[in-house]
């Protein structure tokens, strides 16, 4: 007898970007959750430290989160992820998946003038583009590339005030107004 599991319901789930030609900060996280994918906001599971630490980094003018996500393209702000399909967590996603994400990111920001591209979730980085090494910050072999901590709620060692930090720095390498 075959071994027939159930499909997983949220495999095909992906959510929107947000994407303009104007973008000049483009934040991309590892993929999205399911109350991402639910809702199809960025960064909307409980206890994610994205949009506390956004709206900290002065790159915004006051707080905002996952339902303003429309309105981050008028102050330079992008998001997208590595990898479309949403999981419960980020470790569902395959080294083949995040690899496949890298190489489509670099296509699909083609057409815009991004200035400042900024990873969050520096194992996920270091696979997606093979490089083992890679610190936070900008990246030396990648010029306008930076990588950040990943704001996941699981992700005990990232805390909102270095998470804002690392956001207001990229911010200001891309040009934005702000950036604490």
């Amino acid at each position: 007898m075959d071994d027939i599991s159930p499909p997983d319901r949220w495999a095909e789930r992906t959510i929107d970007d947000v994407l303009s030609p104007d973008v000049r900060l483009l934040l991309v996280g590892i993929n999205p959750g399911r109350r991402s994918a639910e809702l199809n906001r960025h960064f909307a599971g409980p206890g994610n430290r994205f949009w506390p630490a956004l709206s900290a980094s002065g790159l915004v003018p006051g707080p905002i989160g996952p339902a303003e996500q429309h309105e981050l393209p008028a102050h330079g702000i992008g998001i997208t992820n590595l990898v479309a399909r949403a999981t419960a967590t980020a470790a569902e996603v395959t080294r083949e998946e995040l690899r496949a994400g890298g190489a489509a990111l670099v296509e699909r920001i083609a057409w815009t003038d991004v200035r400042v591209v900024a990873v969050l979730g520096v194992t996920a980085y270091r696979v997606a583009f093979a490089a083992p090494r890679a610190a936070r910050g900008p990246q030396p072999d990648r010029p306008g590339w930076w990588l950040m901590d990943n704001p996941s709620g699981l992700n005990a060692h990232a805390q909102v005030p270095e998470l804002a930090r690392q956001i207001a720095a990229a911010g200001r390498a891309a040009g934005l107004v702000g950036g604490g």
